[in-house]
């Protein structure tokens, strides 16, 4: 009897090996993917030491230097409703993890119960369990291993995605802080414009008056003229309370009018550059995001399998009674029990076929967003070099446009004033139409500067 006990243990020791043996792959942890250039760049950059010079990895602080700037984003970073809910996903993934790594411990229960009972007219008999039951899975096969990872990776991709979303806070509140200004700098511009126009309205009115070859013509056309900028500035203004309720969202309060001068400048380092090293692409927060989503997809993954491998649970019950076998006992005595049992899914209706092939497939569509990921990353890097590099080229011809447009508006007017050619009130019109558009260009190339700037920095994972 002793030897076909040994012999059966034995065979359960091997039978256990060879499953142990063939489950090797569900222990394994994950690594970054070198199956195409592109990742393999990625898993080699990861590597590499951080460089705290580099644009992306400068604190917000050093880029935005603007004191009224400032103070809006520290405002927008302690009350944005974005954010708050971001740091709370990290705290709920914690708890999460949290919650998988208790999954290690036995788990205990308590369920005292009683029971009176006659019989035959008999006195009542009163009987009483006070049981406690001790349950422990044993992580064979990396059920519970898979599970504690998958909520490891999804604790970093949550603290990723709120790095994300403190990054996108950043470059709103400063893109909205630069548009303000760009608004306020047209809207000066074109009240200034209206005036001088205004001004032209007259002068078209008394050299018509005095027979100095000006037509009724020219007086409503210039009329026109004046009516159409005062019409733009009632859009400018609408434009400017826009961004002003926008500014008021991001630092959640209520919309008011905010103090931003018309003449800001964002004074950045140098970041023109060949190229971006990949190394920078993969400190961004929204690519370390997509990359620990295709790591809990892997851990996944790794838990569908695990289920087509024995459970082993030890289960432990132990207590005080009075009640034993069919007896009533007074006192009662204590009493415990031990077994254990190993479960191996034979059939289990093709749910965990289902289970694993639904899991290979997200696992691969996680790693196509996480390739996407860095795609997308390195085209948005590309587009704000180039706006910015052609911005500041664009800058440099519209401060000669507008140059030439003033002496152009200033020589035609001249030439109304003391030439008797009827049709010199057209050229006038047109070198102040051409002016005022050089004008609202050189503005808007000056924001759209700035606005490279500031997504070239989120682009590269600024706002630490």
């Amino acid at each position: 009897m002793e030897m076909k006990l040994t012999k059966i243990a034995r065979t359960g020791v091997a039978v256990l090996a060879l499953l142990m043996l063939g489950s090797c792959g569900i222990y394994k942890k994950y690594e970054t993917p070198t199956s195409t250039v592109l990742t393999k760049a990625y898993a080699e950059a990861r590597e590499l030491p951080t460089d705290s010079a580099a644009f992306g990895n400068l604190l917000w602080e050093n880029v935005f230097t603007d004191p009224k700037l400032a103070s809006l984003i520290n405002m927008a970073l302690e009350n944005n409703t974005d954010l708050r809910n971001a740091k709370l996903n990290v705290e709920i993934a914690q708890a999460n993890l949290k919650g998988a790594k208790l999954s290690y411990l036995p788990s205990l229960a308590l369920a005292p119960n009683g029971a009176g009972a006659s019989y035959a007219g008999s006195d009542l008999s009163w009987s009483y369990t006070i049981p406690a039951q001790l349950s422990w899975e044993i992580d064979i096969f990396g059920k519970i291993l898979n599970s504690k990872r998958g909520a490891q990776a999804s604790l970093y991709r949550s603290e990723a995605y709120a790095q994300a979303v403190r990054s996108q806070i950043i470059s709103a509140v400063a893109t909205t802080y630069y548009s303000i200004a760009a608004v306020r700098n047209q809207l000066s511009l074109s009240r200034s414009t209206a005036e001088l126009w205004k001004e032209t309205v007259q002068t078209m009115k008394d050299l018509k008056n005095a027979g100095r070859g000006v037509t009724e013509a020219a007086v409503v056309q210039s009329s026109a003229n004046y009516y159409s900028i005062l019409a733009s500035i009632t859009d400018l203004e609408v434009s400017l309370d826009n961004l002003n309720n926008t500014m008021s969202l991001l630092v959640n309060t209520l919309p008011q009018e905010w103090d931003v001068t018309d003449k800001v400048d964002l004074s950045v380092p140098q970041v023109l550059r060949a190229g971006v090293p990949m190394a920078e692409l993969a400190a961004r927060p929204d690519v370390q995001a997509a990359e620990q989503a295709l790591a809990a997809a892997y851990y996944t993954t790794a838990s569908a399998r695990a289920a087509f491998y024995p459970g082993l649970n030890i289960v432990a019950n132990g207590g005080f009674t009075n009640l034993l076998g069919s007896m009533i006992k007074n006192p009662g005595d204590w009493f415990y029990q031990l077994a254990g049992s190993l479960t191996a899914p034979i059939f289990a209706r093709g749910q965990n076929i289902a289970r694993l092939k639904a899991s290979k497939a997200q696992q691969k569509q996680a790693l196509n967003s996480f390739e996407y990921a860095l795609l997308s990353a390195s085209a948005e890097v590309s587009d704000a070099l180039t706006v910015y590099e052609k911005s500041q080229e664009k800058s440099a011809l519209l401060v000669e446009q507008v140059a030439n447009l003033e002496k152009s508006v200033e020589y035609t007017k001249d030439l109304m004033l003391y030439s008797t050619g009827s049709t010199n009130y057209l050229e006038v019109l047109t070198a102040q139409q051409g002016l005022l558009s050089a004008q609202i260009s050189q503005i808007n190339t000056e924001l759209a500067r700035a606005r490279s700037v500031i997504n070239l920095y989120q682009a590269l994972g600024g706002g630490r």
